[in-house]
Order: C-alpha cells, then structure tokens, then sequence
C-alpha cells in the first residue's frame, strides 16, 4: 500500500508537471514565475512546519506536515528532472 500511495502520487505529479491543468495546485507550482524557487520555498515551508510539530509533541500535526513534506519534495524533485524511482533506487541500495 505504502509504495501504490507514493507511486500514484508520483504519477499525478509527473503528469500536472506534462499536461498543466488551469485549476492544478501542481501545475501552479510548476508555472510560477519563480521557477524551481517556489517549489523549493515550499519544501523549506513544510520542513520547518514538520520540525515544529515533532518539537512540540503534536502527533496529528506531524503527520499531516509529514505528508506535505513528501509531497512537496516530490514536486521538487519532478522539477528537478529527478525520476522518483531513482531516490528508491538510492534508499534500496543503502540497505543492508
């Protein structure tokens, strides 16, 4: 399941990132006129946001900032010209 999640979720992205779609939180992300810089602003948002909310206990909090992070990390990385499937590539490697 946790991998189908990821998988979908990249699929979308990939897809926004090809076809912009007017009403498209994605493909607004992808068109601004701060380029990469305002994907990455949101990466930089929701890390502190997920940092805050593991400091100060809130379990919700830190879940739902957790699932922002990884979508916004996604986001960067489909800018980047970065293949999600290459970071799980990485991570399998590194395992022992």
């Amino acid at each position: 399941m946790k991998n189908d999640v990821l998988d979908e979720l990249w699929q979308v992205i990939d897809d926004r990132f090809r076809n912009e779609k007017q009403d498209s939180y994605v493909s607004r992300l992808f068109r601004d006129t701060k380029g990469i810089d305002r994907v990455l602003e949101k990466v930089g948002e929701e890390s502190t946001e997920f940092i805050i909310a593991v400091k100060n206990g809130e379990h919700s909090r830190t879940v739902s900032e957790a699932a922002d992070l990884q979508f916004h990390l996604m986001v960067a990385l489909r800018a980047a010209g970065v293949d999600f499937d290459e970071v799980c590539s990485e991570l399998a490697s590194r395992r022992r």
